[in-house]
């Protein structure tokens, strides 16, 4: 097949040290002697490995490396994108007061009908998606904050104005593959490898406050834990 073979011959390319732009879909067409469905075949096949993504309206490129986020300290996806030199945007897409989940309202210690405000937003790295994010609050924490607000400033940001001050987070790393709206929004084929985290923040007396859950695409972000090397007395090491 001809277009598995031009992804070879960009993938080559690539490994080489090629970076940034890469030829639009008809210079590549006019290099190689194909017609642009091929190209396009050939270069979602490299999307699809997560080696080159696409910009509406602008063209593809190669992939850059995984934005690093840090586990040992809180941080926001805004920060980690600023720190990789990346210029960080937010849309929100939806914003609404609801009934909560039940595991939301056992987290937050609502009752089974208690209301909270959903904030689902999406998180751009460049003005491309980086990752999908959904937060919930206690609709009481939630009637002081409005969509203006959540589109500019991070819930980190806007508690303490509001008389809460975080204090703890916990958070879980799993992995699922991309579904649905997660996929469509997240600008990948469904099916392709997600980074799911679930955060839960808790304030200074204790209470889980914020329950937020994260979807990055795989090949955009990878999560960094640095410790101490610790040698347990007559244990052997390889």
């Amino acid at each position: 097949m001809r277009y598995v073979q031009l992804a070879d011959t960009i993938r080559d390319r690539i490994v080489s040290g090629t970076s940034g732009a890469l030829p639009s879909e008809a210079e590549l067409g006019t290099e190689f002697g194909v017609s642009r469905v091929t190209v396009r075949r050939a270069l979602e096949l490299l999307r699809d490995e997560g080696l080159v993504t696409a910009r509406r309206g602008v063209g593809w490129f190669v992939a850059s490396d995984p934005v690093r986020q840090s586990l040992g300290r809180v941080t926001t996806v805004e920060a980690a994108l600023e720190a990789a030199g990346a210029t960080a945007g937010r849309r929100v897409l939806e914003f609404a007061f609801e009934t909560a989940p039940t595991d939301v309202a056992k987290t937050l210690g609502l009752p089974v009908d208690g209301e909270v405000l959903r904030v689902t937003r999406l998180n751009l790295a460049d003005d491309e998606p980086f990752a999908l994010v959904t937060v919930w609050v206690s609709a009481r924490l939630g009637a002081h904050l409005s969509r203006a607000d959540v589109e500019h400033s991070t819930f980190y940001d806007l508690l303490p104005l509001h008389g809460v001050e975080p204090g703890r987070v916990v958070q879980t790393i799993t992995a699922e593959a991309a579904e649905g709206k997660t996929a469509h929004h997240l600008g990948v084929p469904a099916g392709s490898p997600l980074l799911a985290c679930r955060r839960v923040t808790y304030d200074r007396h204790g209470d889980a406050v914020i329950v937020a859950e994260h979807r990055y695409a795989a090949h955009l972000t990878a999560l960094e834990v640095e410790f101490p090397f610790t040698q347990t007395p007559g244990a052997r090491h390889g």
